[in-house]
């Protein structure tokens, strides 16, 4: 009988190591490319998954989902545990039937309906989500809600334009950037956007969607509810209409990583507000902008995407040509995408890598 024993724990502490290896001790956070839309995924050590938006509708959502599946296939993952929808604009839905049709989505997550009517997002969510989201589950966010990952606590701080009003543990001090606020106009929809704080041991991280600069001022002042993090995420694309000092700055990250594309977001004003964050250590970018030229962008070895055709970066930023059918393209990259990826320890310490030309760099806490 002893013997028996001896051998079942022998065989048991043999398989531990197995066991224990095939987990990851890290979050690790990828920053997909699908050309100026959104698409972010986490992946805790559990192999737990959270999606945050799937790129672009029309006729590019075939290829974002191709993006959006290589990262979700290169993570290991078979389904999708959560998938955030921030809001109905069709750079952040666009690629969800195609991702749904590869991978089961365990739950679908949104603000609630569409407060800016479009015959685009209206028939969307008439005829593709609320489909796919009834035969799963279906939350609609609400500010102070929880979205269940092991050891990762993941907290909605804003939805449907309402926001958390206590602060969370740590933060709450007052914001000393809220006397120079200056309120912005935005589109109906940004200010809607789910957004959402994320606590991994030591290591902090935020992800907000498209909330606009009003939005932010009712988050960080005038006492700042977020405290602050170490990696800010998104940044609505690096445009104009987010991405306060009131928000940056309060927020105090030690990086940024900007999903902008080749001609969407990294514009002057932006990058000025991000280069001069205090305690900011390195900008990542998805793409090189020409918006923001040589003048303001990062060096190539934080950006993850080129241009398709070879040309030269122009120094001085460009004005972003008129909206609408008629405009001037932006320069094409529809061939190969990388994304960039964070990899974070439990006692604060993240590696941020461009899978472009492998360039990584670690920061420790």
């Amino acid at each position: 009988m002893r013997q028996a024993i001896f051998f079942a724990t022998a065989f048991a502490v043999a398989l531990l190591p197995l066991s224990i290896s095939a987990q990851n001790k890290t979050l690790d956070m990828y920053v997909i490319d699908v050309e100026g839309g959104n698409a972010t995924l986490f992946v805790s050590p559990n192999h737990e998954s959270l999606l945050i938006d799937a790129g672009n509708a029309g006729n590019q959502a075939a290829r974002d989902g191709a993006r959006i599946a290589e990262a979700i296939k290169a993570a290991g993952l078979t389904q999708i545990d959560h998938l955030i929808t921030t809001h109905w604009h069709g750079d952040h839905y666009g690629a969800i039937a195609e991702v749904a049709a590869q991978f089961p989505i365990r739950e679908f997550i949104d603000h609630g309906p569409n407060v800016q009517p479009g015959e685009g997002p209206d028939n969307f969510i008439k005829n593709v989500y609320m489909p796919l989201a009834e035969k799963s589950k279906h939350t609609v966010a609400k500010p102070d809600g929880r979205i269940a990952m092991n050891r990762v606590d993941i907290r909605v701080v804003a939805s449907a334009g309402q926001m958390i009003t206590k602060a969370l543990p740590g933060a709450g001090k007052p914001n000393p950037y809220c006397a120079s606020f200056k309120p912005a106009e935005s589109n109906l929809e940004d200010p809607q956007s789910v957004a959402i704080h994320v606590t991994f041991g030591n290591f902090r991280t935020a992800h907000l969607g498209d909330l606009s600069k009003n939005e932010e001022f009712k988050l960080m002042c005038p006492k700042n509810l977020l405290g602050t993090v170490d990696v800010f995420l998104g940044l609505h694309h690096g445009v104009g209409t987010s991405n306060s000092p009131v928000m940056i700055w309060a927020l105090h990250p030690r990086v940024a990583v900007m999903n902008n594309g080749t001609r969407k977001g990294g514009d002057p004003e932006t990058m000025k507000t991000i280069h001069s964050s205090p305690g900011l250590e390195d900008l990542w970018q998805l793409h090189f902008s020409t918006l923001s030229g040589q003048e303001y962008t990062v060096p190539g070895m934080f950006i993850a995407n080129t241009f398709d055709a070879p040309q030269a970066m122009p120094i001085d930023p460009i004005t972003a040509p008129a909206p609408g059918p008629g405009g001037t393209p932006p320069p094409p990259h529809q061939g190969k995408a990388y994304w960039i990826k964070v990899s974070a320890q439990q006692d604060g310490t993240f590696t941020v890598t461009n899978t472009r030309n492998g360039f990584m760099k670690t920061y420790t806490r």
